[in-house]
């Protein structure tokens, strides 16, 4: 569909253009034009968001679930979740191969140079390319095991180590203990990494409802009025 206003879309030509970007593997704009539209202030594009929202094809762009072969294979390989490595790549990257941060991280999984470069050593690759998805999602995957593994397997501390490094988050535990995960993320003092761990578990929750039939039947269950896509 061609846009009538571009400056001004409306909710259907946003939503479309975003589709768009999406199937052409434009994922950082395509999940932006999406998830802006609930930006809108007028009341009939309000309206128009809140009938869009009900629809699940709105939620799947919202998180759709891309590179799936990858994910799953490396997740397999390390034991890992593979819809909390997805989780953890829709905050990183968006879905970007070869994006690069302001800081030099690169890639899906957004790993620093130097840190590729250590674990590449332990898992003895003499070359690797961080905008391959293949070579990107292989060590990414083997550092979040990593943070798993210092962490007893908790997922929690694991992807806020992911971010943060090992030393401040076992600084945190020292400081503030563990009792109740909310309490311990919103003690966490570094505010990137606080949002962080808050964006990964919410993409983690939302892709569990969407992909997982069986979360989506607990959420029709108890939540009898709930479309099971959005509030």
């Amino acid at each position: 569909m061609e846009f009538t206003n571009p400056r001004q879309p409306t909710v259907a030509e946003q939503f479309t253009d975003g589709l768009m970007r999406l199937g052409v593997g434009d994922h950082l704009d395509g999940i932006f034009m999406v998830s802006t539209l609930d930006n809108r202030t007028k009341p009939e594009d309000k309206e128009a968001y809140q009938l869009l929202k009900q629809d699940l094809s709105y939620w799947q762009a919202l998180y759709p679930f891309l590179f799936p072969q990858p994910i799953a294979a490396w997740s397999q390989e390390r034991q890992l979740n593979p819809v909390l490595v997805t989780a953890l790549i829709r905050q990183e990257s968006r879905f970007e191969p070869a994006i690069v941060s302001s800081a030099g991280a690169t890639g899906l999984m957004q790993l620093m140079p130097d840190t590729a470069d250590w674990v590449a050593q332990q898992l003895d690759l003499a070359q690797i390319d961080l905008n391959n998805p293949q070579d990107n999602i292989n060590l990414g995957t083997w550092y979040l095991d990593y943070t798993h593994a210092e962490y007893d397997n908790n997922s929690l501390f694991a992807v806020a180590s992911y971010n943060a490094g090992p030393g401040a988050v076992a600084d945190w535990i020292d400081r503030f203990g563990f009792s109740d995960p909310d309490v311990f993320v919103e003690q966490i003092p570094y505010p990137e990494t606080k949002g962080y761990v808050e964006s990964v578990f919410e993409n983690y929750w939302n892709y569990l409802r969407l992909y997982n039939p069986e979360v989506s039947k607990q959420v029709e269950r108890y939540s009898p009025h709930h479309t099971g896509f959005g509030n």
